[in-house]
């Protein structure tokens, strides 16, 4: 009797053991399936790789969030969505997805940056910067000019102007452009490139304190132009390495990424 008893309470005590383990590996039971806490570990790593990091009193959401998706699931389970044809193709292109992204992370993995390629792409960078930074042969130029609508009114102008009109006083009164007329038709310091083309190319074509002969026609009307002065323009400060290596490190990390892509495309042998 005393044998039986003791068989009867070792085998209450396994009972008891086997869920107790199982609780330990599962999240949850959603009617009667269990639910693995991989899921909830798996859905912890994908809100992190998101920005969105993961703290302890958030369990709880994390436990809710894949039991509602096991109801869900179970649901469209028994009404046979994953029979379908659409349900069956959309998990093959789930699963190339997958794929693909686990390739791409694995080779950025074993082809990492190196400090003499963030270089490299710093220094063309600078180089593109210097090269590009000055349009117009390096220069910027400080004009003035008089806007009016007819060729007539311009012509009118350059005529008084020779007659020893000031610039200033009449770009004020008969200027259509109110911006620069209210101060004198100063436009202030400006790179060619910035302005219309029919009006830089007759700028540049001026010496310092010389007034167009010409009206200047543009899709704004005509200009009478002066040119006050001319300057070496400033190149930009190119930030230093240190302040955008992580930027260049993408950079370079995509470029050699998109090779990779483009080499397996370029090795298939497509029928």
């Amino acid at each position: 009797m005393k044998k039986q008893i003791l068989q009867a309470v070792a085998a209450a005590a396994l009972v008891g053991v086997v869920p107790m383990a199982a609780f330990a590996q599962n999240a949850a039971i959603v009617n009667g399936k269990a639910v693995p806490k991989a899921r909830m570990d798996a859905l912890a790593q994908q809100l992190t790789a998101a920005g969105k990091p993961v703290t302890p009193e958030m369990q709880p959401q994390l436990r809710e969030e894949i039991v509602l998706r096991e109801v869900f699931m179970q649901e469209a389970q028994k009404q046979g969505i994953d029979k379908t044809d659409d349900y069956k193709n959309q998990m093959e292109l789930a699963r190339q997805a997958v794929m693909i992204r686990a390739l791409f992370e694995n080779y950025k993995k074993n082809n990492p940056v190196t400090d003499a390629e963030v270089q490299a792409e710093y220094d063309k960078a600078v180089a593109a910067s210097s090269a590009g930074a000055a349009p117009g042969g390096g220069k910027e130029y400080k004009a003035r000019h008089i806007l009016v609508k007819t060729e007539a009114e311009a012509k009118k102008i350059i005529a008084d102007l020779k007659k020893g009109g000031n610039f200033e006083e009449i770009a004020k009164k008969q200027s259509t452009d109110k911006g620069s007329g209210a101060q004198g038709g100063d436009l202030g310091w400006a790179n060619p490139a910035g302005l219309v083309p029919e009006f830089s190319t007759a700028m540049v074509a001026l010496k310092k304190g010389e007034t167009t002969q010409t009206p200047v026609k543009s899709e704004f009307g005509y200009h009478v132009i002066r040119l006050d002065d001319v300057r070496t323009a400033e190149a930009p400060k190119f930030p230093k390495l240190e302040e955008v290596k992580p930027q260049v490190v993408q950079q370079v990390q995509q470029q050699k990424l998109q090779k990779y892509q483009e080499s397996l495309r370029a090795a298939a042998k497509v029928e």
